[in-house]
């Protein structure tokens, strides 16, 4: 069997770079959550990179493994490791490094394969952040002590599924609801709750849990939350719960990891590997009811664990460890390129900022005409990196396995 991202994880303090930083350029909105601000990969940072980017290390960090994202609201850093072997959210401070608090969330995941620790990224909302464990136990933290005010155990509760890699699904907050995919059956695959008192808004579905994390989107004036489950496409009324349309996707051992793509107006990219590919569905709505056809499918981009990024007409992503352009309207190849391995990216100011498996980070103008990389460093040594960057501030916060680093973009700019 592949090995796959259950997927999609003592401070060592370096210098800060001597020289001052002029951080209002920046209007930054945070990266509270999986994906952003948007839940799509794309920082609204600009001015972030020169003509010959460059990167300067502000510090460096041991932490537990896992492949939790990095959310960062203001001067903290939420995320999940394993901590004196058991499962933690954990919050540092974003100048340095230092953990602010740590509150137990589960017991410790492993896996034969060696993809041991949490998968999913905290979201953050006002005073509260979200953390799911691997082993499916939904927790609400206050974001300022990590005090617990509500949880729930999707398994013993609700008759979750616990997918084979643990479960990865980052939370969903829309309004006054936290979503996440349960895998339960009987009516409770997908599960709202409310994000103050943690009780049931409304369950649905009977699908086996996928390993991806849902998004919000509004097609024919109806605001819906999309998840990608082991069976599928599938959107739900965020009011009710009510499902509206659904298209089947099936994948060896459910492992439908990318989380879906919108296309605005009416559109979304899914991917998978194992030999299955990628589609482009468009979604109509008349008087109420939903039609959706796909609009291409092809084996071009099979995304293993990454998620692709829609940027400008054009898709950017992996499939498998060759990171490629497509023509979205379309699905052709524009271009693709090795040296990434099985890597994550995100877009900011008109970039491509990448980091491979190997711990290779670099930096190449997003445009369908060709692959040039403008910059690369040699971030980590130690051990795999699949989680996916977060950028706040000119600083671009990345981990592996082992280590998270801070890396200051604003030198390249000045």
């Amino acid at each position: 069997m592949k090995k796959i991202l259950g997927a999609s994880l003592v401070l060592a303090l370096c210098a800060f770079p001597a020289r001052p930083q002029n951080w209002s350029r920046w209007q930054s909105t945070g990266w509270p959550q999986w994906l952003g601000p948007d839940r799509n990969g794309i920082s609204p940072e600009t001015d972030l990179f020169g003509a010959t980017p460059s990167f300067a290390e502000a510090w460096r960090v041991q932490v537990g493994k896992g492949f939790s994202g990095l959310s960062i609201v203001g001067d903290r850093i939420y995320t999940m490791y394993i901590h004196s072997q058991a499962e933690y959210a954990v919050c540092l401070d974003a100048r340095n490094g230092r953990v602010l608090w740590r509150t137990r969330t589960d017991d410790n995941f492993t896996e034969r394969q060696g993809g041991d620790g949490p998968r999913a990224t905290p979201t953050v909302d006002g005073g509260m952040v979200y953390v799911f464990s691997a082993h499916g136990k939904l927790h609400a933290l206050d974001s300022q002590s990590g005090t617990s005010q509500w949880s729930h155990d999707l398994v013993r509760e609700f008759g979750g599924k616990m997918p084979g890699w643990g479960f990865c699904a980052s939370p969903l907050v829309a309004g006054d609801l936290v979503l996440i995919e349960a895998g339960g059956k009987s009516g409770h695959s997908l599960i709202a709750f409310d994000k103050v008192s943690g009780e049931i808004a409304w369950a649905t579905g009977s699908d086996n849990p996928g390993y991806s994390s849902p998004i919000t989107a509004t097609i024919g004036q109806t605001r819906q939350a999309v998840f990608f489950t082991g069976y599928g496409l599938v959107s739900v009324a965020l009011q009710h719960g009510r499902v509206l349309w659904k298209h089947p996707w099936t994948t060896s051992h459910d492992v439908n990891a990318a989380t879906p793509v919108f296309i605005p107006p009416n559109r979304f990219f899914i991917s998978s590997n194992y030999g299955t590919g990628g589609t482009v569905v468009e979604v109509t709505a008349t008087d109420g009811r939903y039609q959706v056809a796909e609009v291409w499918r092809n084996k071009n981009m099979k995304n293993h664990f990454a998620t692709s990024i829609y940027y400008e007409g054009y898709l950017y992503g992996f499939d498998g460890s060759i990171l490629k352009c497509l023509d979205a309207e379309t699905g052709e190849e524009k271009w693709k390129t090795r040296g990434y391995a099985k890597g994550t990216l995100i877009i900011a100011d008109g970039h491509l900022v990448v980091l491979g498996e190997r711990g290779n980070l670099g930096v190449a103008k997003a445009t369908p005409a060709s692959f040039v990389e403008k910059a690369k460093t040699q971030v980590f040594h130690r051990s795999k990196c699949w989680t996916v960057p977060s950028l706040v501030g000119g600083r671009l916060y990345l981990r592996d396995e082992s280590e998270i680093v801070c890396i200051n973009l604003a030198v390249a700019a000045q």
